[in-house]
């Protein structure tokens, strides 16, 4: 358990969580690749090439170049796609594709932070046209997300505008704090990936979910707890009328052409196939 219902006159505190193999057992965006296609937004060997991409992300994960990589893939896979189809695709398909991978122990840690009194704020990679709605889903207060630059015909230019990754990550906790009054040395952050060491180590109760090899080493390093979460389920069947308190996602940093993760995964996806070639 996590201790007591804050005392109100103290600073406030949060709760930030990374989302892909943190909150949901698979990458966000990879998991609409199906939808997408079906919406006309990738084509079929697109579509494949992202469910070897997904298999990847599950079994390691990327670094850091493989990350930055990314940023330059992402434009080229993105570009012209229109915002709002997006939005329409996620909205419909978000409850059948993401309900189901949301990790019973991720859902209780929220549902603990909420009744002691602390904030949750969900700080992801992928874009706000996905994170948004999970946000919304998991009863989040607040998202960070990386954006991109949207034309005045409504579709993605193609320019990445705000990347939250990494030390990014970090530098908008720390400015959430700033607005929000939260006492960092008194939050709490989780996440199963190295790339967000300065996130983790930018609040007092740092927690490692499902670690990759190198946040396995740090955490046990620096004495920070690691969790195993291993059991998705739906919200409704994790108890007998329960669900998670609905809070509408107040958006720190919004946004995103909902492909980010989708094109780096590809990437890297073709890139592993080429050094095994």
């Amino acid at each position: 358990m996590l201790g007591v219902v804050e005392n109100h006159s103290l600073p406030r505190t949060a709760a930030f969580f990374d989302l892909d193999k943190t909150v949901i057992a698979k990458s966000s965006t990879l998991t609409f690749s199906k939808s997408f296609y079906q919406g006309g937004l990738i084509n079929r060997r697109a579509a494949l090439r992202t469910a070897y991409a997904q298999f990847v992300f599950l079994v390691g994960g990327m670094d850091h170049d493989q990350m930055e990589r990314t940023r330059e893939y992402l434009s080229a896979l993105v570009r012209g796609w229109n915002v709002q189809h997006v939005k329409e695709i996620v909205a419909e398909t978000l409850h059948d594709l993401i309900d189901p991978i949301i990790y019973d122990e991720a859902a209780s840690l929220i549902e603990e932070h909420h009744t002691a009194g602390r904030d949750v704020v969900i700080v992801s990679t992928s874009g706000a046209e996905v994170v948004e709605p999970i946000g919304e889903l998991l009863g989040a207060d607040r998202v960070v997300a990386t954006r991109m630059v949207v034309g005045e015909d409504g579709c993605f230019t193609g320019e990445v505008e705000y990347y939250a990754y990494g030390p990014t990550k970090a530098e908008a906790i720390k400015e959430l704090a700033a607005s929000e009054g939260y006492d960092l040395e008194r939050c709490y952050a989780y996440s199963d990936s190295a790339t967000d060491l300065p996130m983790l180590e930018a609040v007092g109760h740092a927690h490692a979910v499902n670690p990759d090899r190198t946040l396995r080493r740090e955490a046990l390093a620096r004495g920070w707890p690691i969790l195993d979460f291993h059991r998705p389920v739906r919200l409704k069947q994790r108890l007998p009328g329960f669900a998670v308190p609905h809070r509408p996602a107040l958006v720190a940093v919004a946004a995103i052409g909902a492909a980010a993760a989708t094109a780096g995964l590809v990437w890297y996806a073709n890139r592993r196939r080429a050094t095994v070639a």
